[in-house]
């Protein structure tokens, strides 16, 4: 999921200066035709994007911020004593405008970047940071929320979940600290916020740059010719001559499971995992030195511990537990799983070692001899557009009632993008949906769901959330043919955005998404497993040419090899999920003079430096724990999972994909955001706390 800068505000002044309000009444002045300042018009005011042009974008946020100052000046020197209606619920309604710009920025800067974008997040995360820090550091606005907080046994529901949250959010940002470490925060806050957007935009510039372009069409033997097409297609649209691979964010690529030509899937393999190095690698060393620092002023030992602070898993202690516990399990199937590849590699004849860039040729060699199953045997029956209707909507129809319906006259930020409503049962609006599947120049790296406005009972608004995936955009004219893979993305990231559309909750800032990390990917993770049920799989899996249903003895192999190089797969994401961890448990003033190194040690600590099989993520574009928002929070994936394995189960255990089951689920978790305890919510819908017997048997550790 992509960064919003969104706050229910304040501002470090006591009161509103002349000089705040003019300037604020100058920039109205300018730009009061300008679409960003005004709501849009649209249904659920989905944005006009036909009409933003980017020159908006820093007069907007500038009046945002002018705005957002007044506001909180009225509730800081508002006379009557600070109440949860005075304060807290007026600091939900403040700064309409800042997050409404600011959601379309970023949100935008992640799907179609271009230099004028990386300028304007130059010059704004700055004033950002500053105006984040102005209303987390302000002495006076604490005191009337401490004072509110004190007497939060007297308020109920939500609004004793929002005034703690509030109240934790300011002591872990620095509000009662002296005024010489409030100095410090707010220069580290500045170098953390310039570092991070440095690290995000160098791995989308390695998207552009660090490409692999193939003039001798026979080395791409094992490619289709429709495979061979898009690649050429891909070289044409940037000015290049012969056949353009472009690398997908994680060290695995997978282009590697079809390629014959062993020099060429190291020279992919290389390309992937030494991108960004030179410029990322000493980025990483600094921003966890600088997150380090930081947690020390806080009164952490490390980032680690403050960051899990405010999540599920509350300690590092128990984040290593749950990884170390699966190492021996994952190494010990990756082990298995080797080797088969090598017995494949004898039969063959090769005469060299096991290699990385070996594992996915080999190892889809493998499947196919276990499951007689061919890639190119399955694409032709998942075909885009009948996944998505007949597959991913008729599930969620099934399970939750809903409908979901083009909207063909909302515009969007790109041609490709599709746009829907989606109703409940009774035929009630829900809100609106955006689908970005594919991938291309100026798009992040895999896939995420975001909103454009969250749902919120006390700001009238519906949500407005899309679904962002990097799907490889076929040449003109052709069908397209996803992995299954691409498929199990496209179930997982309607998850989050059945999490934010459902969302049922008064207060922004505990709707919809707005949850702890490890719980946040629970509803995507429970999602996924839809795509594999008998009844969907059966209803979506159809020929594009003939329309005819996927073969019964196909589809049994399809999902007998569903767990298939499942050691490999945990072995890679619980590497990335400790390096994360390490990176972020150093002590202030610890010296990293070189990344790999750094990598391999930590690696070996845990005894998961396995050449075979290299971290998901490696340090130089790990930009979930780096750029995003998933610093000491990779973990979250695999603690959410198996919330989502038991849930799953349980369902299962229950009747499956019925509307009854749906609409339990739907109310007990989905509809809740952050408003009530996350586990007592899980624990409403299932009974019982979570047990990892579910996920041992999903990722094929157990039988």
């Amino acid at each position: 999921m992509g960064m919003v800068f969104v706050l229910g505000g304040c501002s470090a002044q006591s009161g509103d200066t002349p000089q705040t309000q003019a300037k604020a009444n100058m920039v109205t002045q300018q730009n009061a035709d300008k679409v960003l300042l005004h709501l849009s018009p649209l249904q659920d005011q989905a944005p006009q994007f036909d009409k933003i042009v980017s020159a908006d974008y820093l007069p907007a946020f500038s009046l945002g911020m002018a705005q957002h100052d007044t506001d909180i000046t009225k509730i800081i020197n508002n006379p009557a004593p600070a109440s949860f209606d005075n304060t807290i619920s007026a600091m939900e309604t403040s700064g309409a405008l800042l997050s409404r710009v600011s959601r379309m920025f970023f949100n935008l800067s992640g799907l179609i970047s271009d230099d004028e974008m990386l300028k304007i997040q130059d010059t704004i995360l700055p004033e950002l940071t500053a105006h984040e820090d102005n209303i987390y550091l302000n002495r006076d606005l604490f005191a009337r929320i401490e004072t509110i907080y004190q007497d939060k046994d007297s308020l109920k529901g939500e609004q004793k979940r929002l005034t703690e949250l509030y109240y934790n959010n300011f002591l872990r940002a620095g509000a009662k600290l002296s005024l010489g470490d409030k100095t410090k925060i707010r220069d580290l806050n500045t170098s953390l916020a310039k570092a991070g957007a440095d690290f995000s935009q160098n791995v989308l510039k390695s998207f552009k740059n660090d490409v692999i372009l193939v003039t001798d069409k026979s080395q791409l033997l094992g490619l289709s010719a429709d495979e061979i097409a898009s690649l050429a297609a891909a070289a044409k649209s940037t000015g290049r001559e012969g056949y353009m691979i472009t690398l997908v964010n994680t060290t695995r690529q997978p282009i590697l499971a079809k390629l014959s030509n062993r020099q060429l899937r190291q020279k992919i393999w290389q390309a992937s995992t030494d991108r960004a190095m030179d410029t990322n690698g000493p980025l990483a060393i600094k921003l966890a030195q600088l997150r380090a620092d930081k947690a020390a002023l806080l009164g952490y030992p490390n980032w680690a511990a403050y960051t899990l602070g405010d999540q599920m898993a509350k300690t590092p202690d128990a984040v290593f537990a749950i990884l170390d516990d699966l190492v021996p399990k994952a190494i010990a199937k990756a082990g298995a799983e080797a080797e088969d590849i090598r017995e494949e590699m004898t039969r063959e004849g090769a005469n060299f070692e096991l290699q990385p860039w070996d594992w996915a040729f080999y190892a889809e060699k493998v499947r196919q001899q276990k499951y007689n199953l061919d890639e190119n045997q399955i694409k032709p029956y998942f075909e885009f557009n009948r996944v998505l209707k007949d597959g991913l909507f008729y599930a969620m129809n099934r399970l939750y009632g809903i409908e979901i319906k083009p909207r063909i006259d909302l515009p969007v930020w790109q041609e490709d993008v599709m746009a829907f409503e989606v109703f409940n049962q009774d035929g009630s609006s829900i809100g609106i949906f955006y689908l970005d599947p594919y991938a291309r120049p100026g798009k992040n790296g895999g896939a995420w769901m975001d909103e454009f406005v969250t749902q919120s009972g006390l700001l009238g608004t519906h949500p407005v959330v899309y679904n962002a995936l990097n799907i490889p955009k076929p040449a003109a004219g052709k069908p397209t043919l996803m992995t299954f893979d691409e498929v199990t993305t496209m179930f997982h990231e309607f998850g989050h955005a059945v999490h934010g559309l459902f969302s049922e909750v008064k207060y922004p800032s505990i709707a919809g998404t707005a949850t702890a990390r490890d719980f946040v990917e629970f509803p995507s993770q429970f999602n996924e497993d839809w795509d594999i049920n008998p009844e969907v799989i059966g209803h979506y899996a159809k020929h594009y040419q003939t329309g005819e249903p996927i073969p019964t003895e196909l589809l049994n192999k399809i999902l007998k090899s569903h767990k298939f190089n499942q050691g490999h797969d945990t072995t890679e994401y619980l590497a990335a999920a400790i390096l994360d961890m390490e990176w972020h448990s150093i002590a202030p003033g610890s010296s990293i003079d070189n990344v790999e190194a750094f990598e391999h040690k930590v690696l070996a600590k845990h005894g998961i430096d396995y050449a075979p099989v290299p971290p998901r993520y490696k340090t130089s574009y790990f930009n979930h724990s780096f750029g995003g928002g998933y610093s000491a929070g990779y973990y979250a994936y695999l603690w959410t999972e198996v919330l989502a394995a038991d849930a799953f189960s349980y369902m299962d255990q229950t009747g499956g994909l019925t509307l009854e089951n749906g609409n339990k689920y739907r109310q007990a978790i989905l509809s809740k955001g952050n408003s009530q305890d996350l586990m007592g919510d899980y624990m409403h819908f299932r009974g019982s706390k979570p047990t990892t017997d579910a996920l041992l048997k999903r990722r094929g550790l157990k039988d």
